[in-house]
């Protein structure tokens, strides 16, 4: 069991109510939080402590994975809650900020342990840790950790202005940047699936991958966040973090060791092994960049992206970003890595999909029948699970080949009640284990990376492709496949223009 002092900054916002406060409640129906932990919730408004005890309530009722309806020891958990009124831009408040942490740990005999959740703006960052410094919050027994929420930076300068700041205050082994897709089972799960099976490892290469499809479907559009979403858009917002480091897990070398620095050094490789691009031209062909218009999702009828609240009438901010990746390295090398993420898609799906190559076209079955690719498909999002796609003869039939799956989905077993992602990673962010957070050599790679794309799309005014809410995203976007002789695989067993195959035979 861990013994934190957790701090909440942000405590009133939209990222605590659903996923912090429900995260520390079923860690601590799972015992994994003991008895010896407090929580100090800190936002600029005014709340009582009966106040705020009442809202998470309110937050674990709709949100948690347990009923708190049935929980006899609610009280004595809402207890190890307080609340704060803070003005982070006074240095003053942090001093009196120490006093109530130090009542608490005496109070929990929680050890002097302190973890720093920032779900705050990037660029308040910097300061919130140099007042955590001045009012002594960080001269304690125990250690300190900082939590930080993405977008970390909004390009590579910015980025590094952020962490310079930042680490002035913290040591890099004690600062934890979230990327919850990585807390996110499955995702976790890709590592067990190359390295604890003999019969895929020895496959996970050039000579037997054609390509990997790393999807990231939304079927909202930009709901609230038009005002953010317009200064960042699909590359910043998905592409930098989420899509890369989904990328960097399929393309990872085993490592030495099971260590959480070890791990990490594998994925910086990746990252250092991508296909830079050379020239602008360069990058827009292996780009796609779009934005959504009015069209039906669900349905309904939505308007286009710059009919949205907050977001520029005449934006090119792109909802859409598909690109084609190449690991240059002795492993992955000529084999293309497609991700695409967008908003106003029909489905909402996490997906990542592994094409192998087909079999010798001169033998005997190939020739007779038009055989499928096999898949190996890890399901992330909102399905959980893994199946594999292989040709086999139909019952029945004259020596019909059809495709078939074996089908594992985690989502249907009877009585599974997984950890959110949020929960994962705050248990491991208060032992310590840094294995599922992104380093800042990750960070920085994946900004160079990126901002090449960025600055290529910024020459021109005219590669900003437009496609109907509802609908799979540009043109183009299926084009980038098809020159290679691919195309996109049906997520969720559905695509647009296609039936789906039966993935499950009993």
């Amino acid at each position: 069991m861990t013994n934190t002092v957790f701090f909440l900054f942000g405590a009133t916002g939209d990222l605590a109510r659903r996923k912090l406060y429900p995260a520390i409640y079923s860690l601590y129906r799972e015992r994994k939080l003991g008895d010896r932990f407090a929580v100090i919730g800190l936002a600029r408004r005014s709340r009582t402590n009966e106040q705020f005890r009442e809202d998470i309530l309110d937050s674990i009722k709709e949100f948690a994975r347990y009923n708190v309806t049935k929980d006899e020891q609610w009280e004595s958990f809402a207890e190890h809650f307080e609340y704060m009124s803070l003005d982070i831009n006074n240095p003053q408040a942090f001093s009196d900020l120490r006093h109530v942490a130090d009542r608490l740990d005496d109070k929990f005999d929680v050890g002097g342990n302190r973890l720093f959740y920032l779900a705050l703006a990037p660029e308040l960052f910097g300061s919130v840790s140099h007042n955590l410094q001045a009012g002594g919050l960080l001269e304690t027994p125990g250690w300190a950790r900082l939590v930080i929420e993405k977008p970390f930076g909004y390009d590579l300068p910015s980025a590094e202005k952020l962490n310079a700041e930042i680490r002035q205050v913290f040591e890099e082994k004690d600062i934890y940047r979230i990327d919850h897709y990585l807390g996110k089972e499955m995702v976790q799960n890709i590592s067990v699936v190359r390295f604890a099976n003999a019969f895929f490892e020895p496959l996970w290469n050039n000579k037997y991958i054609s390509n990997i499809q790393i999807t990231l479907s939304e079927t909202v559009g930009v709901e609230e966040r038009g005002g953010y979403y317009d200064h960042s858009g699909a590359l910043r917002d998905m592409g930098q973090n989420h899509m890369l480091q989904m990328l960097a897990m399929m393309a990872m070398e085993p490592p030495s060791r099971l260590s959480p620095e070890d791990i990490r050094d594998e994925k910086v490789k990746v990252f250092r092994s991508l296909r830079g691009f050379q020239t602008a031209a360069e990058a827009r062909a292996n780009t796609v960049r779009g934005q959504y218009v009015a069209g039906t999702s669900k349905g309904n009828q939505v308007p286009g992206y710059r009919e949205e609240d907050s977001v520029n009438p005449e934006s090119t901010t792109e909802t859409y970003f598909a690109a084609r990746v190449f690991v240059d390295n002795f492993r992955w090398a000529g084999v293309p890595f497609y991700i695409r993420t967008g908003k106003r898609l029909p489905v909402k799906t996490t997906e990542v999909v592994v094409e192998f190559k087909n079999v010798p076209n001169n033998v005997y079955l190939s020739k007779k029948h038009k055989l499928e690719p096999n898949l190996l498909v890890f399901r992330v999002n909102p399905m959980e699970g893994i199946y594999f796609k292989m040709n086999a003869m139909q019952p029945g039939s004259e020596g019909t080949i059809v495709p078939v799956a074996m089908d594992f989905c985690q989502s249907c077993q009877v009585g599974l009640n997984t950890p959110e992602a949020y929960e994962r990673l705050l248990h491991d962010a208060a032992r310590g284990d840094s294995t599922y957070f992104t380093r800042w050599d990750e960070v920085a790679l994946a900004w160079k990376y990126v901002d090449k794309i960025a600055a290529a799309w910024g020459e021109r005014t005219d590669n900003l492709h437009l496609y109907p809410a509802g609908t799979w995203g540009p043109d183009q976007a299926q084009k980038l496949l098809s020159e290679d002789g691919f195309k996109w695989w049906p997520v969720n067993g559905q695509d647009e223009g296609e039936v789906a195959w039966e993935f499950t035979q009993r």
